[in-house]
């Protein structure tokens, strides 16, 4: 695969990514010319990860630019693109590349029609901002999309995705709200799980409830990766209806909020068991959970 020339990258703007994509970049030989930052995190991150970096902004720093690299959150990243192009800041020639899990290459139609390569990277990883998501990069995955009938532009967005370090992994249009939703929903809402079953912890006397489910947790993940739902286990896997009516009783006593998520996760877990093979008595499971009690 041939790797892009060497190019003058603006980064708008220096968050958590943008400055640890700008530094990866920069590690491989680019040269990182200027980035936009107004808060005081993304003012110490630019100078912790992108030293001596001239902070201007935004349409200055993608008028600088061979290649723009647009850090943005999702619902602002439309209005940037159509700001950029109105003040001429875009231009023919231009690599835009975006790093929203949720737009494809869509999303920068206005950069293409000024003449730019549109290109959407977005690393399958959370980042702190720090020195250490440099080496992250090196573990990840990064979601590549580029206008679909265009090789030369995917062959672009995979060799830039390479020399960060990262693998990269192609993603249609098509498929790109479906693939966020995917990742959203299990990297998300595992922390919010996990959260969850801490404060229980926590709110039942019981110290150090990250040394109990890290373990734990950690052996879960390896299991269902390697073998997917074989991997399930607990009683409602098991369909043990009474273990579960206790497990509803305690919770909606004691933490209402979260037995509402419990009764959701075991529907659906319930669901994937029996789908598996793994559970001949769902009804019974299903039938408690919609009930939130004994049904009996």
């Amino acid at each position: 695969m041939n790797r892009p020339a060497r190019l003058a990258v603006g980064v708008v703007s220096a968050g958590r990514v943008g400055s640890v994509l700008g530094a990866a970049l920069a590690r491989a030989g680019h040269t990182v010319v200027a980035a936009s930052g107004l808060s005081a995190a993304s003012l110490a991150r630019a100078e912790r990860l992108l030293p001596d970096v001239p902070l201007l902004p935004p349409d200055q720093v993608a008028g600088r630019a061979d290649l723009v690299l647009l850090a943005l959150p999702d619902d602002a990243l439309p209005g940037m693109v159509r700001g950029l192009v109105a003040t001429g800041s875009l231009r023919a020639g231009q690599i835009v590349v975006h790093t929203s899990g949720a737009h494809g290459v869509e999303v920068l139609a206005p950069a293409v029609e000024a003449g730019a390569l549109p290109l959407a990277l977005h690393p399958v990883m959370t980042f702190t901002g720090r020195s250490e998501d440099l080496d992250r990069l090196a573990t990840c995955c990064v979601g590549v999309t580029a206008t679909a009938d265009d090789e030369a532009a995917w062959n672009v967005g995979e060799a830039l995705v390479m020399e960060m370090g990262g693998e990269p992994v192609r993603v249609p249009e098509s498929a790109r709200a479906l693939y966020h939703a995917a990742l959203a929903h299990g990297a998300n809402h595992l922390i919010t799980l996990v959260s969850d079953c801490a404060d229980l912890l926590g709110g039942a006397g019981i110290g150090n409830a990250e040394r109990l489910l890290g373990p734990l947790l950690s052996a879960a993940l390896d299991n269902v990766l390697r073998h997917g739902d074989r991997a399930l286990t607990g009683p409602v896997a098991r369909g043990d209806a009474g273990t579960v009516r206790t497990h509803l009783d305690v919770l909606n006593e004691r933490a209402p909020d979260v037995a509402v998520c419990y009764t959701a996760l075991a529907r659906r877990t319930a669901a994937r068991a029996e789908a598996a093979g793994l559970l001949d008595n769902a009804a019974d499971i299903t039938e408690l959970l919609d009930e939130g009690q004994d049904p009996t």
